[in-house]
């Protein structure tokens, strides 16, 4: 199941650290392209990607 940015909704394994920034890298740029990739929203991206996969996953590192 994808979620509105393009990500696992209900992705079950946990995943390390390189994985959450890969993951949060994509629905960053998946934010950026929904609003035109208009510049001086890039940290905004990726603070919310963050907390949306956080969310996603109820996230623990391993």
């Amino acid at each position: 199941m994808k979620t509105k940015y393009g990500l696992l909704a209900n992705y079950g394994g946990d995943i390390d650290l390189d994985e959450f920034r890969e993951m949060v890298a994509v629905n960053a740029y998946y934010r950026a392209e929904k609003r035109g990739f208009k510049p001086a929203h890039e940290m905004e991206d990726w603070i919310e990607a963050e907390k949306d996969i956080k969310i996603q996953r109820r996230y623990g590192f391993r």
